[in-house]
């Protein structure tokens, strides 16, 4: 069976740092490392729609914001299929059909569908293409037969789902879809990085992200006026590392070689974890580290961002192209489900037999 990846994100804002480490730098990997067959990285305008319907421009201005950032941290044409989600129409079929094999109970003890409802205060009045995210990601995973999908933790209960719906439709039409596999974060850290505001997630909506197109300049005052210890007011207190944004950060993003260059006091990140946890270390000496560590990361993907901000009509082009690739790929996989459910009338030439056999047997 061909090894395949399908993963994307939301076009409602630029991507951050927190994107970087939980998937896009792992996804750079994955395609430079020649294990796959195929490729596949969405760019999902139709889920953000879901809870963006009234500002359908906001998704529309950022898919070549997304598009930018894709080509930017190393993802390439060549190796990887970028496309658009709405520009695959066979989703939205896809997707109508696995409606009837999940439950509205289901759907309801999702915890990830949970969490974004009470966090966008949808509590009484939840869309309903909102409400079944989970089916239309089982049908973008689903079209393109995915067997590994690489995405932060707070995904899991949504590729469990998507594996429960290829069961069901497997257990009742037949061995059709394939199901998935996910594939997290190596590094603990990079599961989910917190806001710069201490906040347990970084979001857009939040204001607290630090975007992989941020100037040297706006970078270093976010990462200056970052949240750590509150506790930690003097140089001279013990600090806390474990649930310090700082350190988280250093966490996801710091090596050895880092320490040589910019703090060469420290071998590695433990010996200044252990000078902080005892006193004696300040915040701004941590920070500075951290600001220097996120530069030298976030130099080369800038630089290429900027190369490729010169020539739009090449990142619509890639974009274009990949949506079409994409759609013969969805098509394939839709014609093997409406077979599966025999819902391909005029393709079935054993119904139209039976059927004429049938009715002459009558008229005899």
């Amino acid at each position: 069976m061909s090894k395949v990846i399908l993963t994307g994100d939301r076009p409602t804002g630029k991507l951050h740092v927190g994107h970087y480490v939980g998937s896009l730098r792992r996804r750079v990997e994955l395609q430079n490392s020649g294990e796959f067959d195929d490729i596949f990285i969405m760019i999902a305008d139709a889920q953000a729609l879901t809870d963006n319907a009234d500002n359908p421009e906001k998704v529309r201005q950022n898919i070549i914001e997304v598009a930018l950032d894709y080509l930017s941290v190393g993802l390439d044409p060549a190796k990887s299929t970028l496309f658009v989600q709405s520009q695959i129409p066979e989703l939205t079929e896809l997707s109508f059909y696995y409606m009837n094999l999940v439950t509205v109970s289901r759907l309801q003890r999702n915890p990830t569908v949970k969490a974004e409802i009470q966090m966008r205060n949808f509590e009484t009045s939840i869309p309903v293409g909102f409400f079944t995210y989970p089916i239309s990601q089982a049908a973008d995973i689903t079209a393109f037969k995915a067997t590994t999908v690489p995405v932060g933790e707070d995904q899991e209960p949504m590729i469990e789902q998507c594996r429960e719906i290829v069961h069901k439709f497997n257990t009742v039409y037949g061995e059709t879809l394939v199901e998935p596999q996910i594939l997290l974060p190596d590094n603990a850290a990079c599961l989910r990085l917190p806001g710069t505001d201490g906040k347990a997630k970084m979001s857009k909506s939040l204001g607290n992200c630090i975007y992989l197109s941020d100037p040297e300049d706006v970078v270093k005052k976010k990462v200056m006026s970052m949240f750590t210890d509150p506790n930690h007011l003097r140089v001279e207190d013990p600090g806390e590392v474990e649930n310090n944004p700082v350190f988280i950060y250093l966490d996801a993003f710091a090596k050895d070689e880092h320490f040589a260059e910019f703090a060469p006091d420290y071998a590695n990140l433990q010996e200044m974890k252990d000078h902080y946890k005892r006193g004696g270390l300040g915040d701004v000496k941590v920070k500075k580290l951290l600001n220097n560590v996120l530069q030298t990361e976030l130099e080369p993907i800038r630089k290429r961002r900027e190369g490729f901000q010169k020539d739009i009509p090449y990142v619509y082009d890639v974009i274009k192209k990949g949506s079409e690739v994409a759609e013969q790929r969805a098509a394939q996989t839709l014609s093997e489900v409406k077979q599966a459910m025999k819902i391909d009338y005029f393709n079935d030439k054993e119904l139209m037999a039976m059927q004429s056999a049938k009715y002459q047997a009558t008229e005899d």
